[in-house]
């Protein structure tokens, strides 16, 4: 009987030391089968995924002994949280450890979409030296948008700072006079004005029900023509149809997506735009963020299943 259950792809040294220790089932492709996966998690009493297995309720109240589900990440729309707490279940979680592996990861398409660098490259390896076909913009002197102004985007606007860009922020839940505010120089504004204002727009929200299809048709229309957009929090806090729209009538200049509506999505219009660039959901993939994560969720599952304490809950 498995202790531990690992639906999904979870590496590393800490899953291998948690293996000498625990009876651990890990079956890297048994979240697309949810029948199969409430069997397997009948008897277990930790199950461990990422952001690709469905804890629902029906899954949940399958587990007969479950104490814990541990999310290698920070996000957890893909558990039922109500259901968890009803049936004792601890959740624990990594919401510190990848943080600065997604703001590098938004840093660099900001640096992408402002010098074209992924067709610049694309046209030289074709043979060709279109210099003045491409050339850029400088993140310098623009002013950057940032839409949810957590752990993520203050980590961003540090480094932004370091590109002498004017830093925007719209967070419902921080005070404007926070700290942080004051020390990063940021202009704490509605939604609205930071679309209005901003070169470069960065999304960093979670996503719940208030900030599913945050931006909309409305939200591309308020910002400035030319303007870029990144996402690199969730992907159905975009309408994908709208996005694709101001995209395609030139009011944006172009888009940066490391989430999509749906993943793995099919191929589409907005995979042919040559102003959009798109990577496979790997924000949390630095190898350093990875052993981060893997550690700490390993560390919280031992707590549970010793009768300690773990480090990470939600509380939520």
């Amino acid at each position: 009987m498995a202790e531990v259950l690992i639906p999904e792809a979870i590496s590393g040294p800490a899953m291998d030391l948690l293996q000498e220790e625990f009876a651990v089932l890990h079956e890297p492709a048994l979240w697309q089968d949810e029948r199969s996966l409430m069997l397997a998690i009948k008897d277990a009493k930790a199950v461990i995924v990422r952001n690709q297995t469905q804890m629902t309720s029906a899954v949940i109240e399958a587990a007969l002994n479950l104490q814990v589900i541990a999310r290698a990440g920070a996000g957890l729309d893909n558990i039922d949280i109500e259901a968890a707490r009803r049936h004792g279940v601890i959740v624990t979680y990594a919401p510190r450890e990848n943080s600065l592996a997604v703001a590098e990861l938004a840093m660099g398409f900001l640096l992408n979409l402002a010098r074209d660098i992924p067709n610049a490259h694309t046209d030289t390896r074709n043979g060709n030296w279109n210099r003045r076909q491409f050339m850029g913009t400088e993140l310098s002197g623009k002013t950057l948008g940032l839409v949810g102004f957590g752990r993520i985007g203050q980590m961003v606007a540090r480094r932004a700072k370091a590109f002498d860009m004017t830093i925007v922020a719209y967070d419902k839940l921080l005070p404007v006079d926070a700290p942080v505010v004051r020390e990063l120089d940021v202009e704490m504004l509605g939604l609205t004005e930071v679309l209005q204002r901003s070169d470069y727009i960065s999304s960093h929200v979670p996503l719940l029900e208030d900030t599913r299809h945050l931006f909309s048709t409305e939200q591309f229309r308020q910002m400035k023509e030319n303007a870029c957009f990144v996402n690199t929090s969730r992907g159905e806090v975009v309408d994908e149809s709208a996005l694709l729209l101001a995209l395609t009538d030139g009011h944006l200049r172009g888009a940066a997506l490391d989430v999509r509506e749906v993943e793995p999505p099919e191929f589409g219009q907005l995979a042919e735009l040559e102003n959009v660039i798109m990577t496979p959901h790997i924000g949390a993939f630095s190898h350093e963020a990875q052993q981060r994560v893997v550690e700490t969720v390993c560390s919280d599952v031992r707590a549970v299943l010793r009768g300690e304490q773990p480090q990470s809950v939600f509380a939520g």
